[in-house]
């Protein structure tokens, strides 16, 4: 694990700079206690990240979770109480995994999952722009389109042109710019640069800024657009943050239904969340799924137990994770490890690092996820990987993750349907000398009940006195619905005075009475014609 010390040190401390703002901010987006958010975010780091079997993945608190949390803290009575879901919770993903529904992930199709990526990159670059600015009204972790405050992603960003901050503004700036040079030119100069990666530096320039300028009537930043970490006077009030479930809301079945819901949203998004980092990783590790739900089940399992938010693994932090040149899962926990020991050692130097600065962070890490030539990429496909891609970034930017990946796949599901349509058979029509067409009808390997309309159609096209051959030598499987249809076409054949030839492995039929029994005869626990 520690071969690739020299990558998995730098990457864990862009992600302990990506993932902090994150932490604190899905924690305030969920109306939950600020420390809840780096509970989850620690044990995100150093449990799961030693459980799981992901080189690259990183988890923490999810923002896709926020409104659920929300909702639940509420109707449950309380945080304590909402804690018990979450331990629940966890013990269903540990279930899942046992029952190997880890598979479900491998079922949504590469164009929504390149969709997903895409969609979460502008949403980063939407999200940050009030931050990049200094203009902070709402949390971090508030990634859907309408905003826990009634503002909408691109309200918030024309609130921003009135509420400019001169000093996190031009921190932001030169912090991009840094972030901009190290990428493109100082990495490729020295090993130096690759070791001290660019965020590091901006985030050390940042504090500096504040440090000199936090007395100046224009270029001084207020403690609103700073990171605000809970500071502890000693160990009793640090130890006083962690709360611990209310064991006695068990028997309330509306903690299981949350559980149950937190289960199933959390191991959706891990699983679409796996699926697309293993795709981002560019050396194609494969991540066991079902190893991945136990991890995260038993994360949610100890963060609940001591007072931490429901865990997920997240794209955001897994991208800057892989971007920064993450190798093993060591990047992962590491990153835990700094977030534990600098909450407890320096939590007043983490309250110096502006807010903007972080935002030119995640400026970067959104733009790699949605790089505009992957635009042109995705056209050039077709419209079958095109249509998909689009809704699911649509649904991501105007709706949430969740309905955009719902919507990616439900458009996705239509375009198979189209085309299983459409290529249910081949049609091939000769004439001959004495005026008679020879139609030659070749079906598909499967042929499902959704061909029905296509191969319902071609037949009752065919004109009188036609000679029709139906091809079935490589047809694997015949579903009950359309040799029904063909059973009654023969009927139908008679009267149009259509001469049927069927064609198989299993020899030549040319007598309309024995195709019948052909059919009626196969094999019933095999439709198989093969």
């Amino acid at each position: 694990m520690f071969k690739h010390i020299k990558s998995d040190l730098p990457a864990s401390i862009v992600v302990f700079f990506v993932a902090l703002p994150l932490c604190l901010g899905i924690a305030l987006a969920s109306g939950a206690p600020l420390f809840s958010g780096l509970i989850a975010g620690i044990v995100g780091g150093i449990v799961v990240g030693a459980m799981s079997g992901s080189n690259i993945g990183v988890s923490g608190p999810a923002a896709g979770l926020a409104a659920i949390v929300l909702v639940a803290i509420t109707a449950l009575g309380g945080y304590q109480n909402f804690l018990v879901a979450v331990v629940i919770g966890g013990i269903i993903q540990i279930l899942f995994g046992v029952l190997k529904a880890g598979v479900i992930g491998y079922y949504f199709p590469s164009s929504v999952i390149k969709g997903m990526l895409t969609g979460i990159g502008i949403i980063i670059v939407l999200k940050q722009i009030p931050h990049f600015f200094g203009y902070d009204p709402d949390p971090e972790g508030d990634w859907a389109f309408f905003q826990v405050d009634g503002e909408n992603t691109f309200s918030e960003i024309l609130n921003t042109v009135n509420n400019i901050s001169p000093g996190a503004t031009l921190i932001a700036i030169i912090g991009l710019a840094i972030l901009i040079l190290w990428n493109n030119v100082l990495s490729k100069k020295g090993k130096i640069f690759q070791l001290v990666q660019g965020p590091v530096v901006a985030v050390a320039v940042g504090i500096i800024f504040y440090v000199l300028t936090k007395d100046h009537e224009t270029l001084g930043i207020s403690k609103e657009h700073l990171v605000s970490v809970p500071v502890p006077d000693d160990i009793d009030s640090f130890l006083g943050q962690f709360s611990f479930p209310n064991f006695s809301a068990v028997s309330n079945p509306q903690v299981w239904i949350t559980a149950f819901t937190i289960a199933l949203v959390a191991s959706l998004e891990t699983l679409l969340c796996v699926e697309a980092t293993d795709k981002l990783d560019p050396h194609k590790n494969v991540t066991p799924t079902n190893r991945e739900l136990l991890a995260q089940g038993t994360g949610n399992i100890v963060s609940g137990l001591i007072g931490g938010l429901p865990i997920t693994q997240v794209i955001v932090r897994s991208s800057a994770n892989i971007q920064s040149g993450g190798r093993t899962k060591l990047s992962a926990i590491i990153h835990g490890f700094f977030l534990l020991i600098s909450i407890i050692l320096i939590p007043n130097l983490l309250n110096m690092i502006p807010l903007s600065v972080l935002a030119a962070i995640l400026f970067i890490v959104g733009y790699k996820l949605a790089k505009p030539a992957l635009f042109k990429v995705m056209y050039n496909l077709g419209w079958k990987q095109f249509v998909p891609f689009i809704v699911t970034i649509l649904g991501i930017v105007f709706i949430d993750l969740l309905w955009g990946i719902g919507l990616g796949l439900a458009v996705g599901i239509v375009v198979i349907l189209i085309k299983s349509y459409q290529n249910s058979h081949f049609l091939h029509i000769e004439e001959n000398g004495d005026g008679k067409d020879y139609v030659k009808m070749t079906l598909a390997e499967e042929v499902t009940f959704f061909n029905k309309g296509a191969i319902l159609n071609e037949l009752d096209k065919l004109p009188r006195n036609t000679f029709l051959e139906v091809d079935v030598m490589k047809t694997r499987y015949l579903d009950n619905d359309i040799i029904e249809i063909l059973e009654d076409f023969i009927i139908k054949a008679r009267e149009r005075q259509i001469d049927i030839k069927l064609v198989s492995k299993r020899g030549i039929v040319e007598n309309p009475e024995s195709f019948v029994e052909f059919f009626k005869n196969r094999p019933k626990s095999d439709l198989s014609l093969s």
